[in-house]
């Protein structure tokens, strides 16, 4: 075995204008929740547990779009949805429209772990978390003033917003959308391309791995909508070979299967993790922008994108460590 390794992301697509101290908040965010799970597999914890603290501690801090900052619905309501996935026998556990569960990581982990189903939705899943004890809040909770100020302008706008905190085009330089070129979805245009999904890949000193994925979604979507957070395969996935959490456009990376194709070219075609995550990230995306994060069962850690940024942070057992945007 090779030590240990984690790789931790805020999201795929970050504004080329972004304020310097919005992005410090982000870089200091992503070291502090790569030093919580340092410390905890230092302490020997399994990487099933690290994965669920590290994403608690996003979600539990507005900078982010899972948890409390989550991004508001086209009825200025929060639908969260989480993953998690043990790679050690292929496990997994998901969660989808949850509205009043603190931390929908754990919500998560409980239907793998309390459950026998792998993935609940909306009031089943909310029945769930109250027959489980989970903590329980209101959904006001989980709204921000900056992101109701956000939705206006998306309503404003008739536009749903990948990153409800980039300006749109009109009130001044606005990542994508300063470029003239209209970023599409399914097919449709959208103003602004960079979503801020969190996630935590993470294998442990015995070389197991583990992965989970937490977001709020689209601000301005369609109630009901589901992305690739919750999709084992698509947003998360975790085997003997890899873990792995994605980030980017939900659609493309629902229809590549992106997490699950990371473990399938090192699995079928031999390769190697960070060349099997260039792979993928060049060859099935088509026109879609994603990045994702990635440990192997060896130690070894990756990450890969195709947007202009994504906001991330890494670190190995042999001292390595880096948090970056670009």
């Amino acid at each position: 075995m090779g030590g240990w390794a984690i790789a931790v992301h805020g999201g795929a697509g970050v504004d080329p204008n972004l304020p310097l101290q919005r992005q410090e908040e982000a870089k200091r965010l992503l070291t502090r929740c790569l030093n919580l799970g340092i410390s905890a597999l230092r302490s020997n914890l399994p990487a099933i547990d690290v994965v669920e603290l590290v994403v608690r501690e996003l979600e539990s801090d507005p900078l982010f779009n899972s948890g409390r900052g989550s991004a508001l619905t086209e009825k200025g309501t929060v639908e969260m949805e989480a993953s998690i996935m043990d790679g050690t026998k292929r496990r997994c556990g998901a969660v989808s429209g949850v509205t009043t569960v603190k931390n929908p990581v754990s919500l998560a982990r409980l239907v793998m772990e309390k459950s026998p189903h792998s993935y609940l939705a909306f009031s089943g899943a909310e029945d769930f978390a109250r027959q489980q004890g989970v903590e329980m809040v209101e959904n006001d909770y989980f709204i921000t003033e900056e992101n109701v100020g956000m939705l206006k302008l998306a309503k404003e706008a008739n536009s749903i917003l990948f990153d409800y905190r980039i300006p749109l085009p009109g009130t001044c330089a606005a990542g994508a959308a300063a470029t003239n070129t209209p970023i599409r979805m399914n097919g449709l245009p959208i103003s602004v391309y960079a979503p801020e999904t969190v996630g935590c890949t993470v294998v442990d000193r015995q070389g197991r791995c583990a992965a989970a994925t937490s977001t709020g979604g689209l601000m301005n979507k369609k109630i009901g909508r589901i992305g690739d957070s919750p999709l084992i395969g698509s947003g998360t996935y975790a085997g003997k070979l890899c873990g792995v959490s994605c980030t980017g456009e939900g659609e493309a990376i629902i229809r590549a299967t992106l997490a699950r194709d990371v473990a399938a070219v090192m699995e079928y075609k031999g390769l190697g993790l960070q060349a099997a995550v260039d792979f993928v990230i060049k060859e099935r995306l088509d026109d879609g922008k994603a990045g994702l994060i990635a440990v192997s069962s060896k130690g070894e850690v990756a990450c890969g994108f195709n947007a202009n940024g994504m906001f991330r942070g890494c670190a190995t057992e042999d001292g390595f460590m880096e948090v970056g945007i670009w």
